[in-house]
């Protein structure tokens, strides 16, 4: 056992080791569901079939016409998805409890007999105060939740399936490399043709079953993030 985790410790550092001195690599584009969907989808300028009028005519019908609607609308079309995400909530509640009540019951006469059991009973006692009890329970909770998240970006996608009733599958994927560090945008989701604005656009809040993922990797990500050893240690000791 102890072996096995020497080797794994060692391939995961040759992994890393490769990386030293060297700017994280790009994620290849060859393979992904862009990438098919680009060279499988023929470029057609015109989706409406040539008349014998079209040679000489001004106008046309098809898309590349000047008011010919260049929206997505098949797989393999680009459009420009808009994230403006300016979200604030805060949530503020409390609650409390409070519960008290006492009982007391004697016999202070019932026919003589408490005061003939008194005398056999200790010092102090006595069957006028037989029993008296009493209880007390409180509780108090509050919560407060603020958040508040704002992100603007926009980023060129891909519609990589058309589903049977029409609803477009897109995902998108853009990469900036700086220096040592790359930040890398990823979306996708669903959305509707009618939903992308006649300049080729659509807003986040449009898209069904979104994913939208800003990060990076390089330099500055590795040292934010605590070592291997100190999150496996995290997830394993008890305390």
């Amino acid at each position: 056992m102890r072996r096995l985790i020497i080797v794994f410790l060692a391939l995961s550092a040759c992994g890393r080791l490769e990386q030293v001195g060297r700017a994280p690599e790009f994620s290849p584009l060859e393979g992904s569901y862009q990438h098919h969907a680009m060279y499988s989808t023929p470029l057609a300028e015109d989706l409406a079939p040539e008349t014998p009028t079209d040679a000489s005519s001004l106008w046309t019908a098809g898309r590349s016409s000047l008011f010919g609607d260049r929206r997505a609308a098949q797989r393999g079309d680009i459009l420009t998805v808009v994230i403006e995400i300016d979200d604030k909530a805060e949530i503020s509640n409390s609650s409390g409890r409070n519960r008290s009540g006492a009982e007391s019951m004697g016999m202070p006469g019932l026919f003589g007999i408490p005061q003939r059991l008194d005398e056999s009973m200790p010092e102090g006692a006595s069957m006028a105060e037989a029993v008296s009890t009493n209880g007390t329970s409180s509780y108090k909770g509050s919560g407060n939740v603020s958040r508040n998240e704002k992100l603007t970006l926009r980023v060129a996608a891909t519609v990589v399936e058309e589903l049977a009733n029409g609803v477009l599958r897109i995902e998108g994927q853009q990469e900036v490399r700086v220096n040592f560090e790359l930040r890398e945008l990823i979306i996708s989701g669903y959305v509707r043709p009618a939903d992308i604005s006649r300049q080729n656009e659509i807003t986040y809040d449009k898209i069904a079953g979104a994913r939208i993922s800003y990060g990076g990797r390089g330099q500055i990500t590795d040292v934010q993030q605590p070592r291997y050893g100190q999150q496996v240690a995290d997830i394993l000791l008890p305390f």
